[in-house]
């Protein structure tokens, strides 16, 4: 059997993962107490009800969050998801992720997960300011050699510091996925392994969470 390592942050009430975007509310919709109103003795149930916006705790870009006209995650490929072939990049304390970090290595139809230990500071006020991200011409490098999909540990894959989003710009319009607000990347090999995060089939929306885990053979 596979190791399989868990990528994803936990998705609770309250969390705060893009500053200036609303925390989900998880809670009930039915609770066990009122179902028993419903159901015998000993067979209560819970059904549970969130609210939250799309880009909540570790997730999937697909083109449709920056292209009106892109793929949604309802007509994106599972092939472009799920086990993956990846391989893993250590950027650790870089901020400006450069076109050199990539240059050399195999990232044709792979998963290329960048880490940078940015995810030590996930659910704290420093996650936001400072983060480390790709420049634009490493994501025209990756794009140019091949990539099928990008990760990070970091709370954007493009600087925040200006308006523009070069890099999702460049990969999304290339149909390459972006998957942000990764963890425990520092307990990946440098490749030899496979990547999945699998969002639900939704139509008319461009990101949603994901469990992005890691299989080691």
């Amino acid at each position: 059997m596979p190791t399989l390592i868990d990528l994803s942050h936990t998705i609770f009430d309250g969390l705060v993962t893009y500053k200036g975007l609303p925390a989900p509310i998880i809670c009930d919709y039915l609770s066990r107490e009122n179902s028993k109103a419903f159901y015998e003795a000993g067979t209560e149930f819970q059904i549970g009800k969130i609210e939250m916006v799309t880009n909540t705790g570790t997730y999937l870009d697909c083109p449709f969050h920056r292209f009106a006209h892109g793929k949604d995650l309802s007509q994106i490929e599972l092939e472009q998801c799920a086990e993956l072939e990846a391989i893993s990049i250590n950027a650790k304390n870089a901020t400006a992720v450069g076109k050199e970090y990539f240059t050399g290595k195999d990232v044709k139809n792979k998963a290329v997960l960048v880490y940078t230990n940015w995810a030590t500071h996930w659910n704290t006020t420093e996650y936001f300011e400072g983060h480390p991200y790709l420049t634009e011409e490493a994501a025209v490098y990756l794009r140019d050699a091949g990539a099928k999909l990008v990760g990070i540990d970091s709370h954007n894959i493009d600087n925040t510091a200006g308006r523009t989003r070069p890099v999702h710009t460049t990969l999304l319009g290339a149909e390459i996925l972006i998957c942000e607000h990764l963890g425990n990347l520092d307990q990946l090999p440098e490749s030899g392994f496979k990547f999945s995060a699998v969002p639900p089939k939704f139509e008319g929306a461009g990101t949603f969470p994901v469990r992005a885990y890691a299989s080691l053979k």
